[in-house]
C-alpha cells in the first residue's frame, strides 16, 4: 500500500488515498483522534467509479469516524480509473437492454454480471484488509457496509476477520449466491428498500430468508432507489456499535 495524498476534513477526519500493488485506487478515513488502533469498516459500492461515488462515500466514512471507526474503500475491477472490463461492459449493456425493452433480466444476464466481479473484486478487497491492519492507527475487528451485495455475500463466506456486515438489498443475486448465503453465521443487518424500482422485492426476501446467520436483522423503508432516509443509517451504525466494539 502507497499512500498518494492526504488531507484533514473539516471535522477533523484524515483522508489519505492510496493505491494497491501500484494498481489499485483506494481511500482511507480515520477519526480526528484516538487513543487505541480504530476498528475498521470496509466500505462497499455500486461500480459506478470512486469519483462519481466519492459524495456519499466520504459522507459514511465521516459518520463511521463519529462513531470511531475508520473507513476505507477500494476501486472495482473495470470501473473508474482502472482499465475497461470488456465482459463486464458487455453484460451492462445486456442489462440495460433487457431493462429498456421491459423484458426480465435473465440468470445468464445476472451471472454474467455478477459472478467475475466477486471472483475479481473479493481477492482485492482481502489485499487491502491485509494492508490496513498493518497500519498501526487501523486494529479489528473488522465489519462490511454495503456496495455489491454477491460481494458481501462472499466476502462474509471466505474473510474469518470480517466480524458482523451491512447489506444493501438487490435482486441481481445469482442462484449460485444463495448457497453461499445459507454458510454465512456473522450478525447481519440488511437494508431494503421497498418500492425499488429495479429490485425484485420477493428475490430480496428470498435471499435474507436464505442466509444462515443466527443474528439477522431486515430494516425496510418506504421509497425507490434512491430514496433511502437519512435515518436508516442509525440503526446501522449501532449494530456496528454493537459487534465491532
Amino acid at each position: 500500500m502507497q499512500f498518494t495524498s492526504e488531507q484533514r476534513l473539516d471535522d477533523g477526519v484524515l483522508e489519505r488515498e492510496f493505491t494497491l500493488g501500484g494498481e489499485i485506487p483506494g481511500i482511507l478515513w480515520t477519526p480526528a483522534s484516538a487513543s487505541a488502533p480504530a476498528p475498521l469498516i470496509l466500505l462497499g459500492h455500486p461500480p459506478l467509479g470512486l469519483r462519481k461515488m466519492y459524495p456519499r462515500l466520504a459522507g459514511r466514512a465521516r459518520q463511521a469516524a463519529a462513531d470511531g471507526f475508520a473507513a476505507a474503500t477500494i476501486e472495482l475491477p473495470g470501473s473508474g480509473d482502472r482499465p475497461r472490463w470488456a465482459a463486464a461492459e458487455q453484460a451492462r449493456a445486456d442489462l440495460r437492454r433487457a431493462m429498456e425493452a421491459g423484458e426480465p433480466v435473465g440468470d445468464e444476464i445476472i451471472d454474467a454480471l455478477v459472478l467475475p466481479l466477486v471472483e475479481k473484486s473479493v481477492p482485492e478487497w482481502q489485499a487491502a484488509l491485509d494492508a490496513l491492519l498493518s497500519l498501526p492507527e487501523i486494529g479489528g475487528p473488522v465489519g462490511y457496509s454495503g456496495g455489491v451485495i454477491s460481494v458481501g455475500i462472499r466476502l462474509a463466506v471466505v474473510e474469518p476477520r470480517i466480524s458482523a456486515a451491512v447489506l444493501f438489498a438487490g435482486s441481481l443475486v445469482p442462484a449460485a449466491m444463495f448457497e453461499e448465503a445459507r454458510r454465512i453465521t456473522i450478525p447481519l443487518h440488511v437494508l431494503l428498500q421497498w418500492d425499488d424500482e429495479g429490485n425484485d422485492r420477493q428475490a430480496s426476501l428470498d435471499l435474507f430468508d436464505a442466509f444462515g446467520s443466527e443474528e439477522k436483522t431486515l430494516h425496510a423503508n418506504m421509497g425507490g432507489h434512491t430514496g433511502v432516509p437519512q435515518f436508516a443509517g442509525d440503526p446501522a451504525a449501532r449494530f456496528f456499535a454493537r459487534h465491532l466494539k
